[in-house]
């Protein structure tokens, strides 16, 4: 259980949402529906706080994302968007979550204006998009900002660590049944977890232990089916941290993947201080490939960050650039930090392509 917040902190004003919310629910709230207020409450959630989450340096940010780490990943990823571009024959890029603004900044310099003329940026946080408002600026009509996707949509579309903040349900498994977890509110006020029956269970067969608990990504899968939908032509790449679902349900992850973010170090309560850390879980890539598919989108390739990054020319700029370059973006492809832990997955609708990111090491097969 976690402790509640300090009065009158933004914190404790989310606490005290939520538990109305566990309220009105009669006394029980299910953990995507926490997560989802935690993250996101406007004015309140840790991404609709003013602070800046992202950066490089403990105390000034939670944690670092790779375009703040070094513009070499938006360079080489602009020339996997640049190759869609016209295979799809569209000049529009749209980001779902930009952050700070560092990618789409790259990725406008990185592509000629003839080839990227429109980028569009869907952002829920207002606090976020005033800053890559003032970041972006010199880019003029480039960009723009919209407040949910267009009915149709002709473009290539991008996800820098989307998916995994996206609410999550969680099931625990007592050796017989499966039960929901879900959020409750004690008597001495805090935040406390309590389990219901339920018919839901993982979507892969695997000999579970008992006290295993796991995700399941429902809104995550529905999000990228409306991305599908709604792409008349064009492709997408969505890059995160996950597995296939074989490695993502396998009996030995006996505690799922949950975790939160503060400060640059990690820790497994989401229920102690609420919207002042990051809620994170790991892609269930095998989900995101069949929720594609069954929108009308095509798997065009699905490798490691690293293979992915190497693909699109990455090592040969980091042997052009100095030598704090080449340090900065050494992570990038580094197999014990995010080279093999983060994943691409691309998916293209209405247009054919060999995309060049998935050139060698596609591990489609594997999903």
């Amino acid at each position: 259980m976690g402790l509640t917040a300090e009065p009158d902190s933004v914190s404790s004003r989310l606490h005290a949402a939520i538990a109305r919310a566990i309220g009105a629910n009669g006394g029980w709230l299910p953990f995507d529906r926490y997560m989802a207020l935690a993250l996101y409450a406007p004015g309140l959630g840790y991404y609709a706080r003013a602070e800046q989450p992202f950066g490089r340096w403990p105390g000034a940010s939670d944690f670092v994302t790779a375009p703040e780490l070094t513009p070499l990943f938006g360079q080489a990823l602009a020339r996997q968007l640049a190759q869609a571009l016209a295979a799809c024959d569209t000049d529009m890029v749209v980001e779902f979550g930009a952050g700070s603004g560092a990618l789409a900044e790259t990725v406008l310099e990185a592509i000629a204006p003839a080839a990227l003329r429109h980028y569009a940026i869907v952002e829920l946080s207002a606090a976020l998009r005033a800053r890559q408002t003032a970041r972006l600026a010199r880019f003029g009509d480039r960009v723009r900002w919209l407040d949910r996707l267009p009915d149709a949509l002709t473009a290539v579309v991008i996800g820098n660590e989307v998916l995994d903040a996206m609410p999550v349900q969680l099931l625990v498994f007592d050796g017989g049944t499966w039960r929901e977890r879900g959020v409750v509110v004690a008597g001495d006020g805090r935040f406390g977890w309590h389990d219901r029956p339920t018919a839901l269970r993982p979507p892969h067969d695997a000999e579970f232990p008992p006290g295993s608990v796991t995700e399941l990504h429902a809104q995550a899968e529905a999000f990228v089916a409306t991305v599908a939908r709604t792409l008349r032509r064009g492709a997408a790449f969505f890059i995160d941290y996950g597995f296939p679902a074989a490695e993502y349900y396998h009996p030995q992850r006996v505690g799922g993947t949950l975790m939160c973010h503060r400060g640059h170090q990690a820790d497994s309560d989401p229920l102690s201080d609420v919207g002042r850390k990051d809620i994170t879980a790991h892609v269930d890539f095998s989900g995101i490939a069949l929720a594609a598919q069954d929108a009308g989108a095509d798997v065009v390739g699905y490798t490691s960050q690293a293979r992915f990054l190497i693909n699109c020319g990455l090592l040969e700029a980091m042997q052009r650039a100095e030598p704090a370059g080449r340090a900065a973006a050494h992570p990038l492809i580094a197999e014990h930090e995010m080279g093999e832990l983060f994943k691409v997955i691309g998916l293209a609708k209405e247009c054919r392509f060999e995309p060049l990111g998935f050139a060698a090491g596609d591990r489609t097969h594997r999903l």
